[in-house]
């Protein structure tokens, strides 16, 4: 029933503004384009169940999940806030490589100063400090998950301390 409606609405728009052809017409614009395409995969997915049982035809019930974006196309406002976040795709990569940069430089600058010092004891953290007393005394010397031993463990610990998730684990 709900795909009818759907249909239904689709095809009324098409009739009313045209097609294709027209300068105004219904698939000229990028959200017509994006209702059409949600409404005729739904509807052949509604045809093809139950009579053809193919794995490829699953993809047609995963796109299902696109029906919730029909309701941006019928918002004015919702479309200006999803075409403003589109066309600000290219500024945050941007900004993402340049806070890399940051943190490369930062983790770096770590593992120059802290290499090799994130190493604790097995048994007993805080009374063996060094790997000869851990081993003679049945621990075993191991590293924290969080260090500053490589280029990726350090850049994944600056990433979790400068995003405040889970940092009290780090600053041990």
């Amino acid at each position: 029933m709900f795909n009818i409606v759907f249909l239904a609405e689709t095809l009324l728009k098409s009739i009313a503004l045209g097609l294709v052809f027209d300068y105004g017409s219904y698939l000229r614009e990028g959200w017509n384009q994006l209702d059409f395409f949600i409404v005729a995969t739904s509807m052949l997915d509604m045809a093809l169940s139950g009579r053809i049982d193919m794995e490829v035809l699953k993809i047609l019930r995963l796109l299902r999940a696109l029906r919730p974006l029909r309701v941006i196309s019928h918002n004015v406002a919702m479309k200006m806030i999803v075409s403003a976040l589109i066309e600000s795709i290219g500024s945050i990569f941007n900004v993402m490589v340049v806070v890399v940069m940051v943190w490369l430089m930062f983790a770096i600058l770590a593992i120059n100063m802290f290499n090799g010092k994130s190493f604790y004891c097995s048994i007993n953290t805080y009374k063996y400090h060094t790997k000869l007393e851990c081993n003679d005394n049945g621990g075993s010397w191991l590293t924290h998950d969080s260090n500053y031993d490589d280029v990726p463990g350090a850049m994944m610990s600056l990433f979790i301390i400068s995003t405040l998730e889970g940092w009290p684990d780090i600053m041990i």
